[in-house]
C-alpha cells in the first residue's frame, strides 16, 4: 500500500514538472472575483544552467514545420567545372548527403534536402523549417572544412610550415571535450587507422617542434608536440568556447564537400497551411477527444473518469517531451500525437472488460482489476508492438533509400511512436495507480 501512494505522488509530480514545461512563453491571465483581481502574465520554463564551464541554455518551445510556421528556402549551385559528366549525379548525391548531415549537426529538424538539375547546373534545394538565424545556417552549409596538418621546415618558430599528408579525409570523428585541468571546451580528434599512422610518424619526426593545425588555410591551433602520440586520437585547443567548439567539431565531421557550392537563392516560406486551417484541424482534434472522454465518462463512470485522468496526464507528457527533445510538430505529426491517444483509450478498453468478466466469474472488484490489468497485457502489447514497426519503418532512422525519406511522414510516425510508448506508461502504470488509489467500488464494473 505504501508503495502504491509513493508511486502515486511521484505521478503527481511528474504532472506538475510537465505543466511547468508547458506553460507557453507568454500567458496573459486575467480576472476578476469581487474585490480580486488579477492582471498578471505567466512566463513559460526555459533551460539555463551552467555547471562549471559548461552552460545549458535553451528555450522550451514547439517546434513548427514548414506546414505550420514556414521557415526558410535556400538553393545552392554547384560548381562541376572539374567533375566528370559521368561523375556529376554521384557527385551532387554525396553533397546533398554531406549538406543534409549538416543540418541535422546544426539542431534544424525535419529538413528538406533535394537535388536537380536545371539545364546543366546541379542544383540544391535546402528547406528549413523556423530557421532564425539564416545567416548562421547557409555559412555552416555552404563553407567547405579543409582539415590540414603542418610541420615546421626547421627547429626555429620563426620558419615556414610545410603540408603533410594528413587531411581531414584521415579523420574518423570528432567530438566536444572538456579541458580536465582547466575546465575549458576543447575538440577532440580520432583518426582512421591510415590516419593514426600518418599521425603518429608525423609526431615521432616533430618531438618539441610545432605541429600546426589549418581549418580552410587558416590555423586554428598550433600546438607543441611533447611526445609521440600512436593512440591515433588527438585534441584542438583554441580558447573555444562551447558554442565555438560544437561549431567546429560539427563542420570537421560533415567533412568537405566533394564540389564547390554558392548560394543563388534565399527566400522566406510562409506556412504551406493557413493559420485558419491550422485552427480547424487543432479544433476538430479537440472535438474528437472531448466525445472520447465523454463515452469513456458515461459508458464506463468512474472508471472512465479515471482513464480520462490518465489521458490528460498523457497529454501533459508527451507536450512537455515534445519541448525537451525537441519535436518538429507539422498537421501530420499532431494527426499522430491524436491517434496515438485514441490507442491509449484502445487499451483501458481491453483492461475494463477484462474486468468486468472477472467480476461476472465471481472475483472481488479489487481481484478483478489485478486480474484484469494482467490479463489484458498481451494483447496490448502485441498490438503496440505491431504498431512501433509501422513507425520503423515510416522513420526510417538509417535512411534506407527504398524506404520513405519524407519530412512531414517521418514526423508523424515520430510523434505517433512516442505517443504509444508514453501511453503504455498512462494507460498501464497511471491508470493502475489511479485506481488502486482512488477507486473504492465495483459498480461500475457490472
Amino acid at each position: 500500500m505504501q508503495n502504491r501512494k509513493i508511486l502515486f505522488w511521484l505521478i503527481l509530480f511528474i504532472t506538475l514538472i510537465s505543466v511547468v514545461i508547458d506553460l507557453p512563453k507568454n500567458l496573459p491571465v486575467k480576472f476578476s472575483v469581487g474585490k480580486i483581481k488579477v492582471d498578471t502574465t505567466i512566463s513559460g520554463s526555459n533551460i539555463d544552467f551552467s555547471l562549471g564551464s559548461m552552460q545549458i541554455k535553451r528555450e522550451l518551445e514547439i517546434k513548427q514545420g514548414l506546414d505550420l510556421s514556414g521557415g526558410t528556402h535556400l538553393v545552392f549551385q554547384a560548381d562541376m567545372n572539374g567533375v566528370a559528366e559521368n561523375d556529376r549525379q554521384s557527385a551532387i548525391e554525396a553533397v546533398r548527403n554531406n549538406i543534409e548531415r549538416r543540418v541535422n549537426f546544426f539542431g534544424i529538424s525535419e529538413p528538406t534536402v533535394q537535388t536537380s538539375k536545371v539545364n546543366n547546373e546541379y542544383r540544391l534545394i535546402v528547406e528549413l523549417p523556423g530557421v532564425k538565424d539564416v545567416n548562421q545556417a547557409i555559412d555552416l552549409i555552404g563553407q567547405t572544412a579543409q582539415l590540414m596538418f603542418y610541420e615546421q621546415k626547421e627547429a626555429s618558430p620563426a620558419a615556414g610550415f610545410i603540408p603533410t599528408d594528413l587531411t581531414g579525409k584521415d579523420l574518423k570523428s570528432s567530438i566536444v571535450k572538456f579541458d580536465q585541468n582547466s575546465g575549458q571546451p576543447i575538440v577532440g580528434l580520432e583518426f582512421s587507422a591510415d590516419g593514426a599512422k600518418k599521425f603518429a610518424d608525423i609526431t615521432t619526426r616533430n618531438v618539441k617542434k610545432i605541429v600546426a593545425i589549418y581549418l580552410d588555410q587558416a590555423p586554428i591551433s598550433m600546438p607543441t608536440v611533447d611526445e609521440a602520440i600512436t593512440s591515433g586520437q588527438a585534441v584542438i585547443r583554441g580558447n573555444f568556447t562551447l558554442e565555438t567548439a560544437k561549431q567546429l567539431s560539427t563542420l570537421l565531421n560533415a567533412g568537405a564537400l566533394p564540389v564547390p557550392i554558392k548560394i543563388i537563392e534565399q527566400r522566406n516560406v510562409g506556412a504551406t497551411l493557413g493559420q485558419e486551417s491550422v485552427q480547424k484541424s487543432v479544433r476538430a482534434g479537440m472535438v474528437g477527444l472531448l466525445m472520447v472522454a465523454g463515452f469513456m465518462w458515461a459508458y464506463y463512470g468512474k472508471l472512465g473518469f479515471l482513464a480520462d485522468l490518465a489521458l490528460i496526464i498523457y497529454g501533459l507528457i508527451t507536450l512537455a517531451l515534445y519541448k525537451l527533445i525537441p519535436v518538429t510538430l507539422t498537421l501530420p505529426g499532431i494527426a499522430g500525437f491524436i491517434l496515438s491517444i485514441g490507442m491509449a483509450v484502445d487499451s483501458n478498453i481491453l483492461i475494463f472488460e477484462r474486468m468486468k468478466e472477472e467480476t461476472r466469474a465471481g472475483c472481488h472488484w479489487k481481484r478483478a482489476m489485478e486480474l484484469g490489468f494482467g490479463r489484458a497485457w498481451d494483447s496490448i502489447r502485441d498490438a503496440n508492438i505491431c504498431t512501433l514497426i509501422t513507425c520503423f519503418i515510416l522513420f526510417n532512422p538509417f535512411n534506407w533509400n527504398f524506404l520513405n525519406v519524407s519530412g512531414m511522414i517521418r514526423g508523424f510516425a515520430l510523434t505517433l511512436g512516442l505517443g504509444i510508448f508514453i501511453s503504455l506508461f498512462t494507460g498501464i502504470v497511471v491508470t493502475r495507480t489511479l485506481l488502486r488509489v482512488l477507486y473504492h467500488g465495483k459498480e461500475d464494473l457490472k
